[in-house]
């Protein structure tokens, strides 16, 4: 079984470069920004900003039995690869993703984990920076990711559904850059009230104003 790997991005920066330095060859990066990269990037594709379109660009050109999509500014944990061939093997009718954590220390990224941990377990609600890997007959079968300005991963998930969801054991570390920059409290509140829009129907384009 073949997996595709594909990173949607706006910055080719070192967060970029140090993800790549740990992913197997068959890697495609959909670039919405107008970053010229200083490190060798071997398939990148040009496309409109917008995770939602760099997503389903992607999905489009990706070759392998099996897509791994991931977030720019993360870090697979060791053991991650084996993760995969193990899903492969015993739950190939289902999407995994994987425990998330922060690059960061104290109270807030602590909780806010748990936060994650329990939302993706408790509602079979992960977001996007907890990477989704899906074979292609089930992501074909759903769908694939639809070209929306925010919330494309709460929507895939939706497709994707409770029973054909599993959550690993293996962490991914992603950036807490915004989280940072914003305090903790205001970012979770913010991603909360976004999330309850779009559960009312709002339009993603309005909520993404909010975000």
């Amino acid at each position: 079984m073949s997996i595709t790997i594909i990173i949607p991005t706006l910055k080719l920066d070192n967060n970029l470069e140090k993800l790549l330095e740990q992913l197997p060859s068959d890697v495609i990066i959909v670039n919405g920004g107008t970053d010229t990269p200083s490190f060798k990037i071997n398939n990148i594709i040009n496309c409109t900003p917008g995770r939602g379109i760099q997503l389903k660009t992607g999905g489009c050109f990706a070759k392998g039995d099996w897509f791994l999509f991931l977030h720019y500014d993360c870090i697979l944990s060791e053991g991650w690869q084996n993760a995969l061939k193990k899903h492969i093997k015993n739950d190939s009718n289902k999407a995994l993703v994987f425990k998330l954590r922060f690059d960061d220390v104290g109270f807030f990224p602590r909780l806010l984990e748990h936060w994650v941990h329990f939302r993706s377990i408790a509602f079979a609600l992960p977001y996007g920076d907890q990477g989704l890997f899906i074979s292609r007959k089930l992501y074909e079968g759903i769908g694939g990711y639809n070209d929306m300005p925010l919330m494309e991963d709460v929507d895939i998930i939706r497709r994707v559904g409770r029973k054909r969801l599993k959550l690993s054991a293996i962490s991914i570390t992603t950036s807490a850059d915004k989280y940072i920059k914003y305090g903790y409290l205001v970012r979770m509140i913010r991603n909360g009230l976004c999330l309850i829009l779009y559960k009312l129907g709002v339009d993603p384009s309005i909520i993404k104003k909010i975000y």
